[in-house]
């Protein structure tokens, strides 16, 4: 029962969280999931204006749209793909003056295309509407900074290139925003002071702080802490060139080998993830983990994914393990 080490540990994590994506730390609130986290801005946003139009893509992970989708006062609209990637002109053509959010991944989990969330703050905030920016494939790989970019809202997990493990997630809301914002969904540590022990009345918290809900996921927060100091001691910014230069040799050792590949053809514009297309892509993955590589399906594609631990060799492997597999 150390209660005291338990949200130190917590605490630390939301600050180191906060310093990679140069955010206040009363600006990061603690969440389960992306899920959870979405689903804390859904119900919240009516409360601040009368536009009620969300624009997403439809390469979004599903649960962003099952999100927005089950909100009844709230319209989606769909940005449809273009050869599985976005353009500016496709965001500038799709907000309107009813629009109050726009909501997009930072890197497509489907293929590794990368977008260019600056360029899409400017064209989002020219038209009035909110950015919202699922950083679930991007946080940990690539530099992110939420006031250089212009993001509102941002939300990722810690189970993929964050090095963490699933049940524990971190939401960033722009201060300005989150104290127009009431939460639809919170807890007592969601509250100004949760040790009042007050079950009459709602004293929100200040800032994004007011979306922390019920006691933090413990352990998930020691593995955090852990996870956020390595990423700090490392530099996302020598992740960052790392991966590019793996991404760019594992599209190169692909063409070479005859693989085709879905995600774009220039490493600047893709994450770490480099999709293969392949018909039976779960059978694949299968099949490859028994061979002692772990990469994942999603749809008619594999994903490649390295770390910045990961080596051309480990590349060189997985893609000969993937064009044997294939051919039997």
């Amino acid at each position: 029962m150390d209660w005291g080490e338990w949200m130190e540990q917590c605490e630390a994590a939301r600050g180191k969280f906060a310093q990679l994506i140069n955010a206040d730390i009363k600006e990061i609130a603690i969440v389960s999931s992306v899920s959870h986290a979405t689903s804390a801005i859904a119900t919240s946003l009516p409360s601040i204006n009368d536009r009620n139009e969300v624009i997403i893509t439809d390469m979004d992970f599903p649960c962003i749209g099952h999100v927005w989708l089950s909100q009844p006062d709230i319209q989606v609209n769909f940005i449809p793909a273009k050869k599985n990637a976005y353009t500016i002109d496709q965001y500038e053509n799709a907000i309107y003056s009813n629009t109050l959010l726009t909501s997009i991944s930072h890197i497509l989990y489907y293929n590794g295309f990368r977008q260019d969330i600056k360029n899409i703050s400017e064209v989002v905030h020219a038209k009035g509407s909110y950015l919202f920016v699922d950083a679930y494939q991007s946080a940990g790989q690539v530099d992110i900074d939420v006031k250089r970019d212009g993001i509102d809202i941002l939300v990722a997990g810690m189970q993929k290139y964050m090095l963490g493990i699933p049940g524990i997630a971190f939401m960033y809301v722009r201060n300005e925003l989150a104290e127009q914002l009431t939460p639809g969904i919170t807890g007592w540590f969601g509250q100004a002071n949760p040790f009042a022990f007050d079950v009459q009345s709602v004293k929100y918290a200040g800032g994004a702080r007011r979306f922390d809900t019920g006691t933090f996921p413990m352990l998930n927060g020691y593995a955090s802490n852990a996870a956020l100091d390595l990423l700090h001691e490392v530099g996302i910014q020598n992740i960052e060139k790392r991966l590019i230069d793996l991404s760019k040799y594992t599209l190169d050792y692909a063409q070479e080998k005859g693989i085709k590949i879905v995600s774009p053809l220039d490493p600047n514009q893709k994450g770490s993830n480099t999709a293969l297309l392949i018909e039976n892509a779960h059978d694949v993955e299968q099949k490859m983990k028994e061979e002692g590589y772990i990469v994942s399906a999603r749809n008619d594609v594999i994903r490649i994914a390295p770390h910045f631990y990961n080596t051309k060799e480990d590349i060189i492997g997985a893609l000969d393990c993937f064009k044997e597999i294939t051919m039997r």
